[in-house]
């Protein structure tokens, strides 16, 4: 059989129908932190659960597989520190570290708290401006591009594709890693577009059910895959067993989940395109948005995320929020729920006002994450909490 199966017929599949021992057709968790040895330096497949463990090394195989493009992965303990994985692995003092000036707050915070102890030197740029990033690019310092697109919370577009390869001609040393979080591979496949590492927080659309936190890093090099698996084990940061369980459930439903947040997403947004309350909307969906022509070229769908501006002359925050049944205020988004988020105090309150101003994340944003409930339902919810009934 020579068929390439889709990537939801291989998320629901993997791992199927191995255990010989009784015969289950899920694979059952291995919890144990310690495996026994043959005998006198004759050690099994597995000797202990931080190095590696057979439940998270199915997850690994199919994350990467995924991604296409990848030979392998890293599952850690959050996406935070899958960053901190790549920081540790690949950065010494005195390199340089690009990274999106509209990035995830959380990241920003990381990436300026290891340059103030002085790991490195971080700069943070608009990644569109790219005489900008060619001008960095040919640094003999440089070693990290870090590239999030859609940005959170602002969803901008750059072009995966141009910013790898002006790196990569610009300098051999440099690696560039995209955080695919907000796409998910069924929507975005950055390897093929030209990255050297994929990030996500499984946290949001893989896992998909708000109840675990993990992070990976997708490799397609067996060198850079070698070295990072070498620095998760020192580091002690990868994924625990049950967190890998937890995992493989919620990606074998990611496509249709996925599929739908958008559907929903989309009927919402084109209600919200002609409601007063609304000042601006910040979708690469809608063909007025600034990176619409290059998501079209690189992506395979826009998504289920959306920000807007609140014209607060219209209804207040306080009210807005207060009156609203469906979407939950909470940080993080992709799972089945729907939620919403105030990324100024929230998800980006590790920037300075300053910061944000730059990066153009006012106080009257809001980023909104749409579930699989039905969108007539959310629709309404959001009238109601506009004053529109």
């Amino acid at each position: 059989m020579d068929r390439k199966f889709s990537q939801a017929t291989v998320s629901v599949r993997a791992g199927l129908n191995n255990d010989e021992q009784y015969g289950c057709v899920v694979p059952p968790i291995t919890l144990s932190s310690t495996y026994n040895f043959l005998g006198f330096n004759k050690p099994r497949a597995y000797d202990y659960s931080r190095r590696s463990n057979p439940t998270r090394d199915v997850v690994q195989r199919l994350l990467a597989e995924l991604e296409t493009g990848g030979i392998g992965s890293i599952i850690t303990s959050s996406g935070m520190s899958a960053i901190y994985l790549i920081c540790m692995t690949f950065l010494k003092p005195g390199d340089l570290v690009i990274a999106p000036h509209d990035c995830y707050g959380g990241t920003y915070r990381l990436l300026c708290a290891l340059h103030e102890r002085g790991l490195y030197e971080v700069n943070f740029v608009d990644q569109s401006d790219y005489c900008l990033l060619m001008k960095l690019s040919l640094s003999p310092r440089l070693k990290l591009v870090f590239i999030e697109t859609p940005s959170n919370p602002l969803l901008r577009v750059v072009d995966i594709s141009a910013i790898c390869k002006m790196v990569h001609e610009s300098n051999k040393n440099a690696l560039c890693i995209v955080d695919n979080t907000f796409m998910s591979p069924v929507f975005q496949q950055p390897l093929v577009l030209g990255a050297d590492l994929v990030i996500h927080s499984c946290t949001k659309y893989l896992n998909g059910h708000s109840d675990l936190v993990s992070g990976v890093v997708v490799v397609k090099d067996s060198k850079y895959l070698s070295e990072l698996t070498w620095w998760a084990n020192v580091l002690g940061i990868s994924a625990s067993a049950f967190d890998s369980y937890q995992l493989l459930r919620g990606v074998r439903t990611l496509t249709p989940r996925i599929l739908q947040q958008q559907r929903n997403a989309q009927d919402i947004i084109c209600f919200l395109e002609n409601v007063p309350q609304i000042e601006i909307l910040y979708y690469p969906g809608l063909l007025n948005n600034s990176g619409y022509n290059i998501a079209v070229q690189q992506q395979r769908g826009f998504g289920a995320i959306f920000s807007f501006e609140l014209d607060i002359t219209k209804v207040s925050i306080d009210d807005f929020l207060s009156s609203l049944r469906l979407f939950t205020l909470a940080e993080s988004f992709g799972g089945v729920e729907s939620l919403i988020a105030h990324p100024a105090t929230m998800t980006h309150a590790a920037m300075s006002k300053e910061v944000r101003d730059r990066a153009g994340i006012s106080d009257r944003l809001f980023r909104v994450s749409v579930g699989i409930e039905d969108s007539n339902d959310l629709i309404y919810d959001l009238k109601n909490a506009l004053g529109i009934m």
